[in-house]
């Protein structure tokens, strides 16, 4: 006779409510933080609540992990509910694809179509000459509609570091999980834990970039159109890269209590996949945005 094997189903939880809380504080104090901000990088409350928005989603997370980790580590999971873990993780990254690749598509399109455009490329019609009469069609874009101009920030130097160190990170995470299916918890540990700083490095070198882009080149989120995509797609690459080592950390202190085999890690490959995803699309950030 056939058994029929379990199919856990986690009792009603709160935090997808507090996740959609935080998010709303993150979106609604970065509008009114980005609409108050003045030349000087100075913003009004908006600053205030979008802290709290962040604190609000690292405290759905920190909970969120802990529930999921103990029913995991109770045995509750059947293999089952490992396949739709892993369907999930794979969707949610195609949603984060589609999401990068809605910047991309408009930053093609501007580059493509409205800068040519605007510069008269199209001769069936001269609606640029009372637009922008005086439109230099090229890109990047260092002046704006006001008058104002800026500097292009350029491929070599920091954002060049920061491809070399997500490169490096990709293969010292990859290393560390061949360490983790052969069962070699030291090895494990050791390229894990490079990960994390390569990671961390990456973030402070960004820091640095965007300090540089204010103070010294005049590249603001004010800066035109250029600035706008710049900011929007950098930006928002950062944040995964954030949330991928918040991510990495979370592994890595599971690991030091004894947590993963060889044959059963799936939060690890999460990770990993996840991580591996963020490395490629600073790739493309680095090709289209630095290079090109």
């Amino acid at each position: 006779m056939s058994t029929h094997e379990h199919y856990y189903v986690p009792a009603q939880s709160g935090w997808p409510i507090v996740g959609a809380i935080g998010l709303f504080l993150i979106a609604f104090g970065a509008g009114h933080y980005v609409a108050q901000i003045d030349t000087y990088g100075h913003g009004g409350w908006g600053i205030y609540v979008l802290l709290a928005g962040i604190a609000t989603i690292l405290y759905m997370i920190t909970g969120w992990f802990r529930t999921v980790i103990n029913e995991s580590m109770t045995g509750l999971y059947s293999s089952q509910m490992d396949r739709s873990f892993r369907q999930g993780m794979s969707w949610f990254i195609f949603s984060e694809v589609m999401f990068f690749g809605a910047f991309f598509g408009a930053l093609f399109f501007i580059r493509m179509f409205s800068v040519p455009w605007l510069g008269g490329e199209f001769h069936y019609t001269s609606t640029h000459e009372f637009l922008w009469p005086n439109f230099v069609a090229e890109w990047p874009l260092v002046k704006t509609p006001k008058g104002d101009t800026t500097q292009a920030m350029p491929w070599h130097g920091l954002p060049l570091y920061n491809t070399i160190i997500l490169l490096v990170s990709s293969v010292t995470l990859h290393f560390a999980h061949v360490a983790l299916e052969k069962g070699k918890r030291s090895a494990l540990k050791a390229w894990l834990a490079a990960t994390i700083v390569l990671g961390l490095c990456f973030l402070y070198l960004q820091a640095h970039e965007y300090i540089h882009a204010y103070t010294e080149l005049g590249l603001t989120l004010e800066s035109g159109v250029y600035g706008n995509t710049f900011f929007m797609l950098t930006g928002f690459h950062g944040l995964h890269v954030t949330i991928g080592t918040i991510f990495l950390i979370t592994l890595f202190i599971r690991i030091l209590k004894g947590h993963f085999s060889p044959d059963k890690h799936f939060a690890f490959q999460a990770g990993s996949w996840y991580w591996h995803f963020v490395d490629v699309v600073w790739l493309c950030l680095f090709v289209f945005v630095y290079v090109l």
